[in-house]
C-alpha cells in the first residue's frame, strides 16, 4: 500500500511538473509572439523556416482564398429562391393559408358532437417552387387563362402565345431544379468539405509549426539570458524545441502537398460547369422553340393590324 501511495505521489509530481513546463512554454511563446508583433525582436533572432515550406504556405493560402471566394457566391444555390425575391410575399400568404387550414381542420375534428357550429375544413396550401422560372410559368398560365376565357381579336393570339411561353418556362423550371440539385450534390457539398477538412487540417498543421517556432525562439532567449548553472537545462530545451519544429514542419509540408495535389476541386468545378451547361442548353432549346412559335403569332397579328388599318 505504501508503494502504491509512493507511485501515485510520483505520478502526481510528474504530471504537475509537465503541466508547469507546458505553462512556462506557453507563457514564453506568448511573450515571444508579442515582442515580434511589436518589432522588439531582431530579424536574426527569428528562426527562418525552409523556403519550400514558405512557398507551400503561399500556395495553400491562394487555394483557400479561391475556395472561399467562389463559395461566397455559389452558396446561393443552397436556396432555390436565389433569383426570386417576390417569394417572401408568397411565403407570407402561404403561411396565412396554412394557419387557416390548421385551425379549421382542428375545429372540424374537435367540435363534432357539440352544439357549436362546425366549420368546413379548408384545403391545405399547395407547395410551390419558389424560383423565377416557376413563377413566370405560373404567371403566364394565369394570364393566358384570363385572356382565353374572353375570346376575341388579338387576345386569342396573345393567350396562345402566353400558353406557349408558359410551357417553355415549365421546361426551364424543371431544368432549373435539376440544375440546383446537381450543383448542391456534385459541387457545393464536396467543395465545402475540402475547405472544412483537408485545407483546415493543413492550416492547423501550419499553426502547430508557428507555435513550435515561437517555443524554439523563446527557448533560445531563455538560453541567452540564463545563469551559468542553468544553461545546460536551457540548452536541452532548445535542442528539444528544434527537434519538435523539424518534425512539425515536415508534417505540415506533407499535408500541404497533399492538399495542393488533390484533384477533387477540379472535379467539383467541372461538375458545376457541366450542370450549368445542361441547364442553359435546355433553357435555350425550350425558349428557342417557343420564340419561333410566338414570332409567327406576332407576324400574323401585325399583318391583321395593318390590314384593318388599310380598310
Amino acid at each position: 500500500m505504501d508503494q502504491w501511495n509512493k507511485l501515485q505521489s510520483s505520478l502526481s509530481s510528474m504530471n504537475f511538473a509537465q503541466s508547469a513546463n507546458k505553462l512556462a512554454k506557453g507563457f514564453n511563446s506568448g511573450v515571444q509572439a508579442t515582442r515580434e508583433r511589436l518589432g522588439q525582436v531582431a530579424p536574426e533572432d527569428i528562426t527562418e523556416l525552409p523556403q519550400e515550406y514558405k512557398d507551400l504556405e503561399a500556395r495553400v493560402d491562394a487555394l483557400r482564398l479561391a475556395h472561399i471566394s467562389l463559395l461566397k457566391i455559389t452558396k446561393a444555390y443552397e436556396s432555390e429562391t436565389y433569383d426570386y425575391p417576390v417569394q417572401i410575399q408568397e411565403s407570407i400568404t402561404e403561411l396565412s393559408t396554412s394557419i387557416g387550414h390548421g385551425i379549421t381542420t382542428f375545429a372540424a375534428t374537435n367540435l363534432k358532437g357539440t352544439n357549436l357550429p362546425v366549420p368546413s375544413p379548408t384545403a391545405p396550401p399547395v407547395a410551390q417552387h419558389k424560383t423565377l422560372p416557376h413563377a413566370l410559368c405560373r404567371a403566364s398560365t394565369t394570364a393566358a387563362n384570363a385572356l382565353q376565357s374572353v375570346p376575341g381579336g388579338n387576345s386569342d393570339k396573345l393567350g396562345r402565345a402566353l400558353t406557349i411561353y408558359a410551357g417553355a418556362m415549365g421546361k426551364v423550371a424543371t431544368a432549373r431544379t435539376e440544375h440546383d440539385e446537381s450543383v448542391q450534390r456534385q459541387y457545393l457539398q464536396p467543395w465545402q468539405t475540402t475547405l472544412t477538412t483537408s485545407i483546415n487540417v493543413a492550416m492547423k498543421a501550419r499553426q502547430a509549426v508557428r507555435v513550435s517556432r515561437l517555443e524554439l525562439d523563446a527557448a533560445k532567449q531563455v538560453l541567452k539570458n540564463s545563469a551559468p548553472g542553468k544553461q545546460e537545462h536551457a540548452r536541452l530545451d532548445v535542442e528539444n524545441a528544434e527537434d519538435d519544429l523539424v518534425q512539425k514542419t515536415e508534417v505540415a509540408i506533407t499535408l500541404m502537398k497533399t492538399v495542393l495535389d488533390n484533384p477533387e476541386p477540379l472535379r467539383n468545378l467541372n461538375e458545376l460547369i457541366k450542370a450549368q451547361l445542361v441547364y442553359f442548353a435546355s433553357a435555350a432549346e425550350s425558349l428557342s422553340s417557343a420564340q419561333g412559335e410566338v414570332e409567327d403569332l406576332s407576324v400574323a397579328a401585325e399583318g391583321q393590324y395593318r390590314k384593318s388599318r388599310d380598310h
